[in-house]
């Protein structure tokens, strides 16, 4: 007769193998960048501060766990999430952490938000305001990471360009700005730099993946402007239908 607690036990050492993944910080990093953007392992290793080898060397205990896939185009090898249900484990993972670890909420609050959101804006606030037309949606995070899905009309501006290119956006309309999720910290950067300079800035509540799992539009691919999204060029994706797409409010 078999031994049920045997299997029991092959079971959680299964599941013990996505455990050795998140042990690792520059791990948990690497799968929130892969559920941004399809990336080289030399595009990862630069974002996330790590030398080429020691990158691989992550990665490959990834894919292993079966958390990410790859394709190969001559050389150079691209690493993506293995699916949405990934994506999903590491927002879970984040509002765990959130609920359970006060060291989070005391860094977002150093960043000029807090865990109850006072500076957030939630999904449903921004779908009605930008029908409005009352605000200006803006993504902050790299070019690569806008042009693989990105909130329909929202203008790309990564935030290293923001403070060059402030004259771009109309400061009688508020921005709400987004990048990677509730625990990245582009968006509150850039909503301090905005701030400082008078505007009038929040954060949305998360972001893009959630937006994205919350079966809302997404659209890929970067305008014929430069990257405000709503050119010839860019190709919507739709995942939803709870509104048409989104505008980006008013230009200057």
């Amino acid at each position: 007769m078999e031994n049920p607690s045997g299997h029991r036990a092959d079971l959680y050492e299964q599941l013990a193998r996505i455990g050795k993944v998140v042990v690792h910080p520059k791990r948990i990093e690497l799968l929130d960048l892969l559920c941004q953007a399809e990336r080289s392992v030399e595009a990862l290793a630069e974002a996330t501060g790590l030398k080429l080898t020691t990158a691989s060397a992550h990665l490959q205990v990834m894919r292993q766990a079966r958390l990410v896939e790859t394709r190969r185009e001559g050389t150079r090898v691209y690493y993506r999430a293995a699916g949405e249900e990934v994506c999903r484990f590491v927002g879970a993972l984040g509002d765990l952490g959130r609920a359970r670890l006060a060291e989070i909420d005391q860094i977002l609050r150093s960043l000029g938000t807090d865990a109850a959101g006072t500076e957030r804006v939630s999904r449903d606030e921004l779908l009605a305001r930008v029908q409005a037309e009352e605000v200006v949606v803006l993504d902050v995070r790299p070019a690569e990471e806008y042009s693989a899905g990105h909130i329909p009309g929202a203008r790309s501006l990564p935030l290293e360009h923001l403070e060059a290119r402030l004259d771009e956006l109309d400061p009688a309309v508020e921005v709400v700005a987004y990048c990677r999720g509730p625990l990245c910290l582009l968006a509150p950067e850039a909503v301090a730099l905005l701030r400082d300079r008078g505007r009038k800035a929040r954060c949305l509540e998360d972001g893009l993946p959630e937006w994205r799992q919350a079966g809302l539009p997404v659209e890929e691919g970067i305008g014929t402007d430069g990257g405000s999204g709503d050119g010839a060029d860019a190709r919507s994706r739709r995942r939803g239908d709870r509104s048409p797409p989104l505008a980006g409010g008013r230009q200057s």
